[in-house]
């Protein structure tokens, strides 16, 4: 009988295969030049030393005999009073779904959608949000999720500006 996945809170101790699952996450959608890579995976990696140990940044792993093959990740948000959340609350942003290809259909995204769901619901969160990739759309249709009419505009390459603006007393 083959060894089987165990799901658990991520810990420090993951910081690096959590930041590698990101890169290669994107890497599966888009082009992702090596120097682009590199800086995100530094952004990444000092954010998660900051935010993991302090639960800024929520996130569950599988492993199999020891050795991580899959995470998930949270960050919270506060969310406005709305029609779907009349007192608003906290919207749970679920991002950094990724299995290792050696260990995909196996049902381990799912599950860890699922733990995520579960603690969400735990904690009272309002709303779970996330952005799909072709690949888990079905994975999360199933689970619940429905498409929203969010949309974006990219005004900037990072936060430098809004971080001096903050600064700034008017």
């Amino acid at each position: 009988m083959p060894p089987r996945y165990r799901l658990r809170r991520a810990v420090t101790a993951d910081i690096p295969v959590l930041v590698r699952h990101r890169i290669e996450m994107f890497r599966s959608m888009v082009d992702l030049p090596g120097r682009k890579a590199a800086v995100i995976a530094a952004a990444f990696r000092r954010l998660l030393r900051r935010d993991l140990p302090r639960g800024g940044y929520l996130a569950w792993v599988a492993e199999r005999e020891g050795e991580v093959v899959a995470g998930a990740g949270v960050v919270l948000r506060p969310v406005l009073p709305r029609p779907w959340a009349p007192r608003g609350g906290v919207e749970a942003h679920v991002l950094n779904v990724f299995t290792e290809p050696e260990h995909r259909r196996r049902g381990l995204a799912r599950r860890l959608t699922r733990e995520v769901l579960a603690w969400a619901r735990r904690e009272k969160v309002a709303v779970v949000t996330l952005h799909a990739s072709d690949m888990g759309r079905p994975v999360y249709e199933s689970l619940g999720f429905t498409q929203t009419r969010e949309m974006q505009v990219l005004l900037s390459k990072g936060p430098r500006r809004a971080r001096r603006l903050r600064g700034r007393r008017g």
